[in-house]
C-alpha cells in the first residue's frame, strides 16, 4: 500500500508545477520571502536581541547595495578610461607612423642630396675638388673623400697638400674605425 501512495504524492506535486510552466509562470516570484523588512519584526519588537539583529541586517544590506552601486560606478569608469586609452593609443600609434614616414622621407632625401654632392666632386678636376676640400671642416671633407671612387679620391688627395692630405687621410682612417 505504501507503493502506492508514492506515485500519488509525486503526481499531487508534479500538477501544480506542470500547470505553472504551462502557463508561463515565474518560478522566482513563488519561491521568494514573501516578509518584508518590516514584517519579520512583527510580534517580535518585545525582544531586543531581535530588533538589533534586524537592524544590522537592514544595515548590512544598506552597505552591500551601496558598495555594489559603487563597483558599477568603477566599472563604468573603468570602461571609460579603456576607452578613451584605446582612443589614444591609436592616435599615438598614427602619429608614429606619420613621424617615422616623414623621417624616411626627409632621410631619403638627404641621402638624394649626398648623391648628388659625391657625383659632383667625381665629375671635378682633382686640381678644383681639392682647392674646395681642404676649405671645408676636415670630418666633412673627410667623409666626401670616402663617398668618391677610389680613383677621384686619390688624384684629389694626390692634389692637397701633404699635411692636409695627411688629416684627411687621418680622419677617414677614424671614420673607418668608429662605423660599425
Amino acid at each position: 500500500m505504501s507503493r502506492a501512495i508514492l506515485p500519488v504524492l509525486a503526481a499531487l506535486f508534479a500538477l501544480p508545477a506542470g500547470a505553472m510552466i504551462w502557463k508561463g509562470q515565474d518560478f522566482a516570484q513563488i519561491f521568494q520571502a514573501v516578509a518584508g523588512p518590516t514584517d519579520l519584526l512583527e510580534g517580535c519588537t518585545d525582544v531586543p536581541e531581535a530588533v538589533s539583529l534586524a537592524e544590522e541586517l537592514r544595515d548590512r544590506a544598506l552597505r552591500i547595495e551601496r558598495y555594489m552601486q559603487a563597483l558599477d560606478q568603477r566599472k563604468a569608469d573603468l570602461d571609460a578610461a579603456e576607452a578613451t586609452l584605446r582612443t589614444r593609443l591609436g592616435e599615438l600609434q598614427a602619429s608614429k607612423g606619420a613621424i617615422k614616414a616623414s623621417r624616411n622621407g626627409s632621410t631619403e632625401a638627404v641621402r638624394t642630396d649626398i648623391d648628388r654632392l659625391i657625383a659632383l666632386y667625381d665629375q671635378m678636376k682633382p686640381a678644383e675638388a681639392a682647392a674646395i676640400l681642404t676649405n671645408l671642416p676636415s670630418d666633412f671633407a673627410a667623409e666626401i673623400l670616402m663617398r668618391v671612387q677610389p680613383e677621384a679620391g686619390a688624384r684629389i688627395i694626390a692634389a692637397v697638400e701633404p699635411r692636409q692630405a695627411a688629416l684627411l687621410t687621418a680622419q677617414m682612417g677614424a671614420r673607418s674605425v668608429r662605423k660599425p
